[in-house]
């Protein structure tokens, strides 16, 4: 048993003209590399995107010399965990593998082409563009939501741009690469099938086994986890085998907030012999033991994990980094940290992303993220013909041999939003009867899971209504996308929604202020400034901005008021959205907010920005996601509280609910409790919720430290006080202290700092109230805004 050689060192790049030429890093892709010899500006500043589409249109050889002095083992292996996308490999001048997919990896027989002494390996990469292309005109037209041909190569879609991010069309070697010797016989692939049932824990561990050219002997396999060891016998010729565990009263995993994720190490050793001698090969995973399934009866779309219903609070996650090779396990770590912070307890792995790396999934097993993943299809008919559908076949029965080990893994998703484009955007006359990929969703994809991964739940698509008959997002019917909201209507009509499950909703803000200064160098900054147009992906993306704004506020005059009410504008959507969806539990399942992620510098959906730095958005969803939620909302004629409580012990909620005059007077108060049961909500109407003056008056509720606002019209419609509060900063402190009420107050110290981070944000008070912000370093004057601030001028300190 050896490990892998890496071979990442002394790679060169160049253009197959050879009139660009640079060091390479391996992993990494050409991008990186020309940014890292000077040669190409950063992308992601301004509009430099547009000077580099040159590059996805080149022929790029990465090239690369080591020193080889055989090893005594009968075979040796090239291995590529990932190229992307469309390569031929040589060694010494010999084609020894191509490939065509980035999604997955590959191995080559290497042997017959090593010789002692010095080697040089190269790996071409063509045009993935021109491969698409090439491929589109050869199987005919599919429609997509962009232009770009991305539906006709296994990679990246959003690489090719998307309305939050940038088309830079990347190539190059983007996982490890490396020769692995061995003989007899290696683990090609280790599946373990997990199931609990009555306090017994048992492990089908499945092996594939690669045999080498020598006469093939029996071989042994022992499987080991929690104490508990079996072995198993592999006849002369077999190269398969299962080998089964079982563990009695194993401790749980479980989805945060449910309970503990405790994780067992799985050893899996492939032996010549039996006994501790003559190891051939070693594999080590760790798994959880828990139930996962999918109730879809009469319309629902409701996970349960060891048969506990699971409201899913969820954020959609896009690729980090268009360079995803510049994304390690430190950043992973980063940012699903954020998402604990935000109260998130699942993940939606876009499909037009990535399978992303086993780091990603090892800290969702750690964090008790539950993941919902993708299978790589977003926005676009796909043919179902060779040369693709042999790639996708072959892509998914990896990823799904890879990940279905990871107990954060909670479900198997066909698609984003295809059977959807099929059903409304009308793609049935341009098809012409050609495949769109149905038969990938309803067909291969669930049969692969079905053999591969049995248990865990399948989904066709998102959206999907449970049958072709039926259209695909019906509110009634399993998960649904909402869009007319961003795209045409006030950010309230979410309420007019009672659905079960919705897997998408957004609502666009600019990044925060110190990401956009350093990308950006517009002076002034304006939101039709060059470069702010240019980091706006989205169609019509500042009229739908502006649109959201004029139906709450009067019109910003500066850039500093578009920049501060846009990102208000866009938290008040969200957690307004979450709250109304919270509150209809268990009707409704699920909410997972697009995004919480960005690639790069952008005006964008994202809680999260490019720079990793956290939006309004973020703080109002950490409060609309908090295990307990205090809510008002329409009810009939009226307004209700509701109390949701996604703990494991019962609230006795002791309600407060004042209905207030602006100068914070009250007007009328009424008291009552609400008993919420674990994992339960309650609700109680208002009886003072009619106002006498809907300008001048506001219901507060409370229970404990919970607090809830109601305010009758929109901001442009209220007659709001001046505000004038007294802002004390101490260090790491601010202290402000409200004199009136003061509206969604938010504190920007990246505007002095750009390291600076405040812990809150968005915060409302009334007269006499008072609220202490914890900065990550001190600030002398950090800027602060407020919905009610002195035209003309700022407010008072």
């Amino acid at each position: 048993m050896t490990p892998l050689r890496p071979l990442h060192d002394s790679w060169t790049v160049r253009s197959a003209s050879g009139e660009v030429v640079a060091p390479a890093t391996v992993p990494g892709c050409v991008h990186t590399d020309l940014l890292a010899a000077g040669l190409i500006p950063d992308p992601y500043l301004d509009a430099n995107e547009d000077a580099l589409t040159w590059i996805g249109g080149e022929e790029w050889h990465y090239e690369s010399a080591f020193e080889w002095d055989g090893t005594g083992h009968e075979r040796t292996d090239l291995v590529c965990e990932g190229l992307d996308t469309v390569a031929r490999i040589e060694l010494n001048g010999v084609v020894i593998g191509r490939s065509a997919n980035m999604h997955r990896s590959y191995r080559f027989e290497a042997a017959h082409a090593l010789r002692p002494g010095a080697n040089r390996l190269s790996v071409v990469f063509s045009s993935a563009v021109e491969h698409a292309e090439r491929l589109r005109e050869g199987l005919g037209f599919r429609p997509g939501a962009y232009a770009a041909p991305y539906n006709f190569i296994r990679k990246m879609a959003c690489n090719f741009g998307w309305d939050w991010g940038p088309a830079l069309v990347t190539a190059g070697i983007w996982k490890p690469i490396g020769l692995h010797s061995w003989s007899g016989a290696r683990l090609a692939e280790v599946r373990p099938v997990v199931t609990v049932e009555g306090g017994v824990g048992r492990v089908a561990v499945h092996v594939e086994v690669e045999r080498s050219a020598r006469p093939e002997g029996q071989l042994w396999v022992t499987a080991a986890v929690a104490g508990v060891s079996v072995v198993g016998a592999l006849p002369p010729g077999a190269d398969s085998a299962v080998v089964e565990l079982e563990v009695r009263d194993p401790a749980l995993w479980w989805p945060r907030g449910y309970g503990e994720q405790p994780l067992h190490e799985l050893e899996v050793i492939l032996a010549a012999a039996p006994g501790p001698g003559d190891v051939l090969d070693r594999r080590q995973a760790r798994i959880g033991f828990r139930t996962v399934e999918l109730d879809t009866e009469a319309g629902a779309f409701t996970l349960k994990v060891n048969g506990v219903a699971v409201f899913a609070k969820g954020v959609n996650w896009i690729p980090d980094d268009c360079f995803p090779s510049r994304i390690g396990r430190d950043r992973y770590a980063a940012r699903l940290a954020q998402a604990c912070e935000a109260g998130v307890n699942l993940m939606r792995v876009w499909g037009g992303g990535l399978y992303e790396s086993d780091d990603f999934y090892d800290l969702c097993d750690e964090l008790g993220l539950l993941v919902w993943q993708d299978f790589l299809f977003a926005c676009a008919a796909y043919p179902e013909e060779t040369p693709l559908r042999e790639e996708v076949e072959a892509e998914a029965r990896q990823n799904v041999a890879r990940l279905m080990p990871h107990p954060s893994l909670a479900l198997w998703c066909g698609n984003n939003e295809n059977i959807w484009g099929y059903a409304d955007w009308d793609w049935r006359d341009p098809l012409e009867g050609r495949t769109w990929g149905e038969g990938y969703y309803l067909d291969l994809l669930p049969g692969i899971v079905g053999e591969l991964d049995p248990g865990r739940p399948y989904w066709p698509g998102s959206p999907y209504s449970g049958s072709m008959d039926v259209h695909p997002n019906d509110p009634g019917h399993h998960n649904i996308h909402i869009w007319d909201v961003w795209n045409e209507r006030d950010y309230t009509a979410y309420r007019e929604y009672t659905p079960r499950f919705v897997a998408e909703f957004g609502f666009q803000a600019p990044a925060a202020y110190a990401t956009i200064r350093r990308a950006i160098s517009d002076e002034p900054p304006a939101p039709d400034s060059p470069g702010l147009l240019h980091h706006q992906k989205a169609v019509d993306g500042n009229r739908k901005l502006a649109a959201g704004l004029e139906a709450h506020f009067p019109a910003p005059v500066t850039f500093d008021d578009w920049h501060y009410l846009t990102q208000v504008n866009q938290a008040r959507a969200i957690q307004l959205g979450v709250e109304h969806f919270r509150s209809l539990w268990p009707h409704c399942a699920g909410a997972v907010v697009w995004q919480l992620n960005d690639c790069w510098p952008v005006t964008s959906w994202s809680a999260i920005d490019g720079d990793g730095r956290k939006k309004p958005l973020f703080h109002a969803l950490r409060r609309a996601y908090a295990d307990r939620l205090l809510t008002v909302q329409p009810r009939g004629e009226g307004l209700a509280v509701v109390a949701v409580n996604d703990g494991a012990e019962a609230w006795t909620a002791e309600v407060r609910a004042v209905r207030h005059a602006m100068d914070g007077s009250e007007l009328r108060v009424e008291s009552f409790t609400l008993e919420v049961e674990p994992r339960g909500a309650a609700t109680a109407h208002l009886t003072i919720a009619t106002p006498g003056d809907p300008a001048r008056e506001l219901i507060m509720v409370t229970a404990g430290e919970h607090r809830a606002w109601w305010f009758f019209l929109p901001d442009k419609d209220l007659d709001l006080p001046a505000a004038d509060f007294t802002l004390t900063v101490e260090g790491h402190e601010v202290l402000v202290e409200a004199h009136t009420l003061v509206r969604d107050l938010t504190i920007y110290p990246d505007r002095v700092d750009p390291t600076a981070e405040v812990d809150d944000q968005l915060i409302t008070l009334l007269p006499g109230e008072s609220h202490r912000f914890t900065l990550s370093r001190p600030v002398a004057e950090p800027p602060v805004r407020c919905v009610n601030e002195r035209r003309g001028e700022a407010p008072s300190r």
